[in-house]
C-alpha cells in the first residue's frame, strides 16, 4: 500500500507541558523515541492498518484526531503495557500530523483518562475544540 507523507509538528503546548517531564526522566532514550515517533508519524496511515493507533474523531474528514500508545525506546515495557499515550491532529488535505499531547496516563489526574485529554485539547488548542 501506498503511503503519503506527512509533515509532523509537535505544537509548543505539548512541548512546554509534558514532553519536558520525559526529557528529564529518559535523556537520550526519549529522544531516540521522539524520532521514533516523528517517523511513524511520517507515515502515520500504517500505524492504522496494524493497530497501532486509533480514530478519535470521524475519519472520513480532513482534520482527524487520533490516539497511539508508545513505548520508550531502550525499555522492556511493550507500547500498550507502557501507558504512554500520543494525541494526534491530521490535517489530510496538508500532509501534516500535529502532535497535540504526549503523556503518561498517570500524567492526568482525573477519573477519566479520555475527558482529561479531551479538556485539555478543547482548553489548548480552540481550533480542535468543535472536532471533540
Amino acid at each position: 500500500m501506498k503511503s503519503t507523507k506527512y509533515d509532523v509538528i509537535f505544537e509548543p503546548f505539548v512541548e512546554r507541558h509534558f514532553i519536558k517531564t520525559f526529557a528529564k526522566k529518559y535523556g537520550g532514550k526519549w529522544d531516540f523515541t521522539r524520532a521514533t515517533i516523528t517517523e511513524e508519524f511520517e507515515k502515520i496511515d500504517f500505524l492504522f492498518q496494524k493497530s497501532i493507533a486509533e480514530y478519535i474523531t470521524n475519519k472520513s474528514v480532513d482534520i482527524v484526531i487520533c490516539k497511539t500508545e508508545f513505548k520508550i525506546s531502550g525499555t522492556q515495557e511493550s507500547r500498550h503495557g507502557s501507558g504512554n499515550r500520543c494525541i494526534a491532529a491530521i490535517h489530510r488535505n496538508e500532509n501534516k500530523v500535529c502532535v497535540l499531547l504526549v503523556y503518561h496516563k498517570k500524567d492526568l489526574h482525573g477519573d477519566n483518562e479520555t475527558a482529561e485529554w479531551k479538556s485539555m485539547i478543547r482548553d489548548n488548542y480552540p481550533e480542535y475544540k468543535g472536532l471533540l
